[in-house]
């Protein structure tokens, strides 16, 4: 070495710590010491395991020595407890015997660093490093991504975390505020807190550690930071009332941490995968936890117990949030759903009911968030889609256009009215977000409440008074006079002149009753009709019909229980829902014809037509005139049209729902206060002592059930079945009915909820199997399946009886998807009045070259009421054999309301097999 340059060497060594007046180069902690200690010791000494009650994780845990002395003496290796037991000089040697131990050059080379000081860092940096290459940036003007994002809770800033930095923005302006840098790693969360003075973020180093960062929101200047995570945070949240700080990692834990002091509050463990996502309950007694264990798991923040685990997800599981109102529990992750459920755990251990699971995206839900009023939530997924759900059924209502990348990071406008999305690419974006209201519920005929005040309260149950028929109460003068609620045991007698009964009542201005008949139905030959009087014995108006279009029967005519082929002259100009008016019979329409041969289905679609009005059904004759009309109130003053005008009085021969034969019911609303008559007689004027009948004046108790039938338990590998879902319709109830199925085996999954619409019978779901699904054992109970509905204002809950036990099949033979411009169709969107087109694609087996048909007037299975498939012709949808697609149509008519309904397609084929549901959207045009 030339005298020169060994001087300059000499002076960079001496200068670095490395040479001290000629002796051999010292021993460094970071690059020698804290890897022999990681290798050999921290297994077992570290805060988490913490074994003999002492961490070797850092160098500021190992200057806090044991319980009962220093670990090590700086200057003294011989005489510090590190070196004794490392070498077997003291008890328990260690590692222990079954553990590799450290070489004599390592132990040397703690000697050396305790005998030279033991110096080492000042804060807590783990023992562990990460040594990685430096790779150079592709394109160094790219902004690094964007992974995490809040607003202030003034609205006035945004703040952005990406690798190393946050930054702060102008909401109004858009310019940069500020920024926080030199952070160790990626950011993964930022916030603010309620008051808006505090800011978080939550960073660390992949494999070494964690650390949260508490700033003053004004000036930036650091509070405090919080370490104690063996890996990267990927979530730090405060409490609601600023006290409470909740840390999450990938190693698993969570901590509480008291903000003012910076201590550990508590550490909860319980999950076996990276905990993601930390949520307080808005009165921050309860903490819930996401995690890639794939379940959600609440927490009480006062004693750390858990309250419950949300064990339903099929997949990790990355983020989770409550509703704004704390009604609810949302969670989403790579199974590309969101689930929904009720919070019910508020204070001690409850199981918490799963109420919704949405299949909303094709990738792995990365991020949700509730707008600021809560009826709306905001989904992002790893397949660069953002969506927006109502948060009543949870239905979707608003689909952004695809992003240029993956949105990792949603947060919405303190006023609600935008959406701020970060990508990671980068780049951020707002968005307008669409008014989100309630969905309608169906509209119908609709009975009047039982209870006149419509407070919804249900009344206390009345005595019925019983009476036996008192003759003579035939003439008006002479009505048996009766209490309400009542039963009455009567005879249509023989006589010489036409028997009738007339029984008379108080009833109040608005109030209904039910007045049923009871003869045939016990074997009476009474063929009865029900009428109500005034008290001079009038009949009473019940509604007018005023027609705005003629018409007559086409083709043949009816009899007088078909619903379906109502081939009607001009019925172009007629709408879905019309009411349809002949000889006295009033239906309403329920589908279009289909084509040049096919009329009208009217209501319910299927089995004998129901009545409106309490009308009864006659036959109608071949070219028999018939009118849609209008309702109105009676005594409304009527503007002619040139058009006859229909009374309809409250009198009924046979039941207008078809399920009494020819026995007698309506429903009675009193127009005014008063007394009025009810008259009894046999329709065709016969009599005699069997003419028996029971007749009931009641209260209506409107009310449902729900029967689920599935045609195939055995659901194909990779495919579905389609189960339905029917009402029972009690006393005039015709609202929606919610039906959810809950409790299916693993792999197998359910379009669910399904609704019944207000005023429809029946909806359809699907069952379906994924491709690794397993054969569930056979102590796997049946499905579970609820039906709800708000019925005069209350809530009410049915069980649904479903007794077959789900079995896996072999894949089918064929299977169908559907398709939009080239896409797999997991969403379709429809304004009212237009038609979209789709095509069913088939991925046929070898041996399988048969056709394929979807139905005809049924096929789009569960649509919405009002859209349906068009333009099926005369053998339905149908594709030919040996081929693999065929385009079919969807038509929306013009009042169909904005709503959103998975629907499928059906196919005859394997034991009927039903495609994945497809999400329609039904959205006014803007």
């Amino acid at each position: 070495m030339q005298p020169r340059l060994g001087i300059v060497v000499l002076l960079f060594l001496f200068t670095h710590g490395q040479v001290v007046c000629g002796q051999e180069a010292l021993v460094d902690y970071a690059k020698d010491v804290a890897p022999i200690l990681a290798k050999y010791c921290s297994a077992c000494h570290n805060p988490t395991d913490l074994e003999g009650n002492f961490s070797l994780a850092s160098f500021a845990d190992i200057a806090k020595g044991l319980e009962h002395g220093p670990l090590l003496l700086p200057g003294q290796p011989e005489s510090s407890r590190l070196i004794r037991v490392t070498s077997g000089l003291a008890e328990p040697a260690m590692p222990p015997d079954d553990y590799e131990k450290p070489t004599d050059v390592e132990i040397q080379d703690l000697r050396d660093w305790i005998d030279a000081g033991a110096r080492g860092p000042d804060d807590a940096t783990p023992l562990r490093r990460l040594l990685t290459p430096h790779i150079k940036t592709e394109d160094p003007s790219r902004a690094p991504a964007i992974t995490t994002m809040a607003i202030s809770p003034s609205g006035s800033q945004i703040a952005m975390g990406r690798f190393g930095v946050v930054e702060f923005w102008e909401l109004t302006g858009g310019s940069s505020i500020s920024t926080i840098a030199d952070l160790p790693g990626k950011v993964h969360a930022v916030s603010f807190s309620a008051d808006g003075d505090r800011f978080l973020l939550a960073t660390g180093v992949n494999g070494l550690y964690g650390r949260a960062d508490l700033y003053n929101a004004d000036d930036k200047k650091l509070i405090r930071s919080f370490t104690g995570h063996r890996d990267t945070i990927y979530d730090a949240v405060l409490s609601p009332d600023g006290q409470l700080l909740a840390t999450c990692s990938y190693d698993a834990s969570i901590i509480l941490w008291n903000v003012d002091s910076g201590k550990i509050a508590r550490t909860i463990r319980g999950h076996h995968g990276a905990v993601f996502d930390l949520a307080f309950s808005p009165d921050g007694m309860v903490l819930a936890s996401a995690s890639a264990d794939e379940t959600i798991k609440l927490w009480s923040v006062k004693t750390g117990e858990r309250l419950d685990t949300l064990s339903q997800p099929e997949a990790e599981q990355f983020a989770v949030t409550f509703s704004p109102d704390g009604r609810l529990i949302v969670a989403g992750g790579a199974d590309n759903r969101i689930r929904v459920w009720k919070f019910v755990s508020h204070d001690k251990p409850r199981i918490n009911p799963l109420v919704h699971t949405r299949f909303a995206h094709q990738g792995a839900i990365v991020a949700l968030a509730f707008t600021s009023n809560g009826l709306a939530l905001v989904s992002s997924a790893d397949d660069r889609t953002i969506k927006l759900w109502e948060t009543d059924q949870f239905a979707g209502s608003q689909i952004l256009p695809e992003q240029t990348d993956v949105a990792v990071s949603l947060t919405t406008s303190v006023d609600g009215k935008q959406l701020f999305v970060g990508r990671l690419d980068g780049s951020w974006q707002a968005y307008p977000l669409a008014p989100v209201e309630r969905p309608a519920t169906g509209t119908g005929e609709t009975i009047s409440r039982a209870n006149p005040a419509g407070d919804g309260a249900p009344r206390q149950p009345t005595a019925t008074h019983q009476y036996i028929e008192s003759e003579p109460n035939d003439p008006v003068s002479k009505a048996q006079s009766v209490d309400v609620p009542a039963a009455i045991e009567g005879t249509i007698h023989a006589d010489s002149r036409q028997d009738v009964d007339l029984y008379s009542f108080s009833a109040v201005a608005g109030e209904s009753w039910m007045v049923e008949i009871n003869a045939s139905r016990n074997g009476s030959p009474l063929d009865s009709k029900l009428e109500i009087l005034s008290r001079d014995g009038k009949p009473v108006p019940r509604v007018m019909l005023q027609a705005v279009r003629e018409s007559y029967f086409t083709f043949r005519g009816k009899n007088s229980t078909t619903a379906d082929d109502f081939r009607l002259h001009n019925w172009q100009d007629m709408s879905l829902d019309d009411y349809l008016y002949a000889s006295g019979e009033v239906v309403k329409l329920w589908l279009y014809p289909r084509g040049p041969d096919s009329g009208f289905m009217v209501y319910p679609g299927e089995g004998n037509r129901w009545n409106y009005f309490d009308t009864s059904a006659v036959s109608h004759a071949l070219n028999e005139p018939c009118w849609i009309v209008r309702r109105h109130p009676p005594g409304t003053e009527l503007v002619p049209n040139g058009l006859p005008v229909f009374t309809v009085n409250f009198e009924n021969d046979d039941d207008s729902r078809r399920e009494w034969g020819t026995d007698s019911r309506l429903t009675f609303t009193a127009p005014d206060d008063g007394l009025y008559l009810v008259r009894v007689s046999d329709v065709r004027g016969f009599s005699g002592e069997a003419f028996k009948y029971t007749l009931t004046v009641r209260r209506p108790h409107p009310d449902f059930t729900v029967t689920c039938n599935l045609g195939n338990e055995t659901i194909p590998r990779g495919s579905g079945r389609e189960f339905r879902v029917t009402a029972n319709r009690v006393d005039g109830f015709d609202g929606d009915i919610r039906v959810d199925v809950e409790g299916l085996p693993e792999g197998f999954e359910a379009a669910s909820p399904v609704v019944i619409q207000a005023g429809q019978l029946a909806a359809y779901g699907v069952i379906y199997a994924s491709e690794n699904a397993t054969p569930p054992g056979e102590d796997i109970a049946a499905p579970m399946i609820k039906a709800s509905a708000n019925v005069n204002g209350r809530e009410l809950t049915k069980e649904v009886t479903f007794s077959k036990k789900l079995k896996l099949g072999d894949p089918p033979k064929v299977k169908a998807t559907v398709m939009q411009d080239g896409k797999i169709a997991d969403q379709l969107v429809i304004a009212p009045g237009q038609t979209i087109s789709a095509v069913v694609v088939l991925e046929r087996s070898e041996d399988f070259n048969d056709q394929v048909h979807f139905g005809n007037q049924d096929a789009g299975r569960n649509l919405p009421h009002g859209v349906y498939v068009d333009n099926i012709g005369l053998n339905g949808l149908l594709v030919t054999r040996g081929n693999r697609q065929r385009e079919f149509f969807i038509t929306a008519v013009d009042h169909v309301p904005e709503t959103s309904r998975l629907f499928h397609l059906k196919a005859r084929v394997d034991g009927d097999l039903a495609t994945r549901p497809i999400l329609l959207h039904v959205r006014r045009e803007k």
